[in-house]
């Protein structure tokens, strides 16, 4: 297969940037600047099908559309790079190994909307890939590539790279222009949307970096050429799987999108550990609804996932073998995410540690029927909070009930968690 990503990844050594030119680095920013106008460039990301790699799968193309091209005043674009999803690490990955693909990807998004000044939201114990980004950042303008009149084209652009102190809730857009704005970082009621209002009331538009990382590859080969990357006719590109949990090989790969699960599994997963037997995954990050073994024939990317009842979100497989309670993974996860609510609204911030003293009743034995019954209501009810973070919570949970709810009821039958020796 031919990778769009990490074709020139070593370890231990970032891509310099002559070997990024070397590879047809930077020539698709040089075409668009030179031959395309900002609408022709948006309508190729449109074309290809390239979806939000950051965990919505939103079309990105369709995205950049909704920014109004007629409102005064400045525009902004924000990479986000905080990437506080359990199990995912993709973008820590490309980064450490690649800083270019988003340096190029992020200047020809800048350049299709008309913004000037574009910021990179990266956490702090991202240490390393946010000195690859400064260095390339810094050599980038002095090739022309980026900073006042790039190219000779009157099109100028700053970057900003912003190094926050990380937390789960700036996943969520608005919330994470409120602390790149000094703010608590809550998240904003829409409308309005941020493409009409967002970064200090102007418009703006939020990319995850595996998302902003494939706009060069699009512009230099044709949208035809990146949907036919994908396995499966209803996909388009390449995605970054990243593996941990109880499987031989803990690594992010980059693979076409629509490859199963199955497949992944037995190939650059490595299978279970020795012996082992595959029970559940986690498909897309934690906020993600477990898969099975009737699920590992099921092509993994967004619609195809959904269609089982999960989501691709991140790309992020956490797997586990049949040792697992899938009580206490469940727990783990939902611990998680009450401890990261950021306690705006009150199903989220009530409802998580409810959910949570409920798991651990069950886990240590002192559950009862109708617990079941209420963790059912909650997955109902927790849908309605003000932004996506108690919904997610609640994936894992859904999951649990939906396919797991056998070892819920032995672990009140029996008082204990069977699992426990």
């Amino acid at each position: 297969m031919e990778l769009v990503l990490l074709p020139q990844n070593r370890s231990g050594t970032p891509v310099s940037f002559a070997e990024y030119c070397a590879a047809g680095g930077f020539e698709a920013l040089k075409r668009a600047i030179r031959e395309l106008a900002p609408l022709e460039v948006q309508q190729l990301v449109i074309d290809s099908g390239l979806r939000g790699r950051g965990g919505a799968g939103f079309p990105t193309g369709k995205k950049w559309s909704f920014v109004p091209r007629d409102l005064p005043g400045p525009r902004y674009l924000i990479c986000n790079s905080d990437e506080m999803e359990p199990g995912t690490y993709k973008d820590r990955v490309l980064l450490e190994h690649n800083p270019w693909h988003l340096v190029e990807g992020l200047t020809l998004a800048a350049y299709v909307l008309g913004v000037r000044h574009a910021f990179i939201f990266i956490r702090r114990g991202y240490e390393t890939p946010a000195n690859n980004l400064r260095q390339a950042l810094a050599e980038a303008e002095r090739a022309g590539l980026l900073g006042e009149n790039i190219l000779g084209s009157g099109f100028s652009l700053q970057v900003d790279l912003h190094v926050s102190a990380g937390r789960y809730i700036c996943g969520e857009e608005t919330a994470l222009m409120n602390a790149l704005e000094g703010k608590r970082a809550n998240p904003r009621s829409k409308p309005p949307f941020p493409a009409v209002k967002g970064l200090w009331g102007g418009p703006t538009v939020v990319n995850n970096v595996e998302t902003l990382s494939n706009i060069p590859a699009i512009i230099r080969n044709g949208p035809e050429w990146f949907k036919a990357l994908a396995a499966i006719p209803e996909a388009a590109g390449t995605k970054l799987f990243c593996f941990s949990g109880q499987v031989r090989n803990r690594v992010c790969v980059e693979l076409p999108l629509g490859t199963t699960l199955g497949e992944m599994l037995d190939g650059p997963a490595g299978g279970m550990g020795a012996g082992r037997k595959f029970k559940a995954c986690i498909p897309g990050g934690a906020s993600t609804p477990f898969l099975t073994p009737e699920h590992l024939s099921v092509p993994m990317e967004f619609d195809s996932v959904a269609k089982v009842g999960s989501r691709l979100g991140t790309g992020a497989v956490i797997f586990f073998d049949e040792r697992t309670c899938m009580v206490a993974a469940t727990l783990n996860l939902v611990s998680f995410y009450a401890r990261e609510s950021c306690g705006w609204c009150t199903p989220c911030r009530e409802g998580l540690p409810f959910v949570r003293e409920v798991l651990t009743r069950i886990e240590h034995g002192r559950g009862q029927p109708e617990d079941i019954v209420i963790l059912r209501e909650h997955v109902k009810f927790l849908s309605f909070s003000f932004c996506p973070l108690a919904p997610g919570a609640m994936g894992p949970v859904d999951g649990l009930l939906r396919h797991f709810e056998a070892e819920i009821r032995e672990h009140i039958a029996k008082k204990q968690c069977p699992f426990r020796k």
